[in-house]
Formats: C-alpha cells, structure tokens, sequence
C-alpha cells in the first residue's frame, strides 16, 4: 500500500482593507445591478449576466417573482418574491456569509437544482498541480490527514483506473503514484464530478464576490454567499455570478455579528427583499 502524506497550509487571506469596493470604478453599465435590502443595510451587487447567464437569469428571476419554485412546506408550485423574509442563516467570519435557503437550515431550495458556469481554464485550474514541488499538497485542498488525502485524491484516481480491488490496487501502484504527481486542481475537480465550460470567462472568489452555494457537482437552486474574504479553495467549485459593487460594509457587520456552533446568527438577521435596480445596458 502506498503511504501518502498530505501537509495542510494556511490559507492566505486578503485582510479586508486590501480591496477598494469603488462603485463607480467597478460598475460595467452593461450588466445588471440587484440590491440586497437586509435587516442591517443594502447590499448592492452587480451581476455577471455575459459570463454566468443561466445564474443570473435564476436569480433575477427568483427574486423579482418571475421564475417558478416549489414552496417547501405546501409543496405548491409558487412564483413570488422568493428571497423576502429569508435569513442569513449561515454566517463564518473571515469566509462568507450565506443567505437564500427558504428552511433557513441550508438545506433548502426552490424545488430544481442547475448546473454550474465555470470555466477552470480561465481561472488557471488547469495549471495548478495537486502536489507541489516539495511534495505537499495545494492547500487549497485543505487536506488535513492521511485518511482525507486518500478520500478525495485517491479514490477518484482508483475509480477513473477501474481498479476494483486490493490486488489490482498493488499491481498499479507505480501508475498511480505518477497520476497523482501529474494531478492538476482541475483533472481532480473533474475526476469529483465538476464539469467545465469553455465559453465564457469565470471570476476569481476574491473578497466581496457573489457565488452560489451548493452540495457538489451542478446542484445549485437558491442559495448564495458574499465571501467576506478572498477564498480561492473555493475556485472551480462554486460560480461566481457577481460582485458587491456598494455595502461591503454591510457584508463586513454580517460577519461580525455573534453566532452559534452551527454558524448561524444570534439574532436573526433578514433579508427584506431582493430587487434589480439596474436593468442590462442601462446607465
């Protein structure tokens, strides 16, 4: 059997001074722009609609009470203001805060899920090898032991292989110890399920960036986060469809804000409403 040993680096965090949220350097005229009124201010995020048209499209049209959803409790199908009344019910410090869950748990949605919209190419994925020179593995990974290494590097590379069992596993150890220093952070992302496109450009998770939240693979539904940090672990996993053009520090006060062991605020903080206040090629 092999013995892997995987090294977990801090992350390198942007301290929250080091981006200038300038709204009027930021805002491209020709993309929409949507306020999130909240219980402790708005928050004004512009929207990649050229790059993630499928998420902006799902967004806009849940908040603005266009696109149909199932109600969770009734299991109707509805077609209202989605986002007004929801929580932030997900809020870590120095990572993101995370709204648009109808339970208010994490678990919920609009009653579909859709795919991704990210192009790993673009955001350099394909050039970022798994394991360094020094032999310790991206820390963006966040592998923290043996047993994680083999879970979410390994197996994969086992399974793409076919290898089936222990002895196929020990005839292929030399071919699979090359896979793996051959690995880059996208053919891993690949080999957990995520597929890419190639049309459209993808932005980098810094801080004050829109991304929708999900549980792998192509399940976005409803909710989404505002990083509060730069976060690049979260590269190629999550689609980045906007950016907080004014409020960060709105998102900044979010953050701070006292919470549970689950994350969730002390005191439950709203999300009033969702509107688009700037139409697509509007000045």
């Amino acid at each position: 059997m092999l013995v892997f040993v995987a090294v977990l680096m801090t992350a390198v965090l942007l301290p929250a001074a080091a981006v200038n949220f300038d709204k009027a350097a930021m805002e491209d005229s020709s993309r929409p722009v949507c306020r999130i009124s909240t219980s402790m201010g708005d928050i004004d995020v512009e929207l990649f609609n050229d790059e993630t048209p499928v998420t902006v499209s799902n967004f806009i049209g849940l908040a603005e009470g266009i696109k149909e959803y199932t109600d969770p409790d009734t299991g109707k199908k509805e077609t209202d203001n989605y986002y007004d009344g929801l929580t932030f019910h997900r809020v870590i410090k120095n990572f993101m805060i995370q709204g648009g869950d109808p339970l208010g748990n994490g678990r919920g949605g609009p009653g579909y899920t859709f795919g991704d919209e990210i192009n790993a190419d673009s955001l350099g994925l394909d050039e970022v090898p798994v394991i360094n020179s020094k032999g310790a593995t991206k820390e963006w990974l966040m592998v923290r032991s043996q047993e994680e290494f083999s879970e979410r590097i390994v197996a994969p590379i086992v399974a793409d292989m076919g290898i089936e069992s222990q002895e196929e596993f020990d005839k292929n150890v030399e071919k699979i110890k090359q896979r793996i220093d051959e690995l880059t952070i996208k053919e891993l992302y690949q080999l957990q399920g995520y597929t890419y496109t190639t049309e459209n450009e993808s932005h980098w998770p810094d801080r004050g960036m829109l991304a929708m939240a999900n549980s792998g693979p192509n399940t976005n539904g409803s909710q989404f986060f505002i990083t509060h940090v730069q976060t690049p672990w979260l590269a190629g996993r999550h689609t980045v469809f906007g950016r907080v053009l004014d409020g960060m520090d709105v998102v900044d006060k979010i953050a701070e804000t006292e919470v549970n062991e689950q994350g969730q605020p002390v005191e439950e903080i709203t999300i009033e409403k969702i509107r688009l206040i700037k139409k697509a090629d509007e000045s």
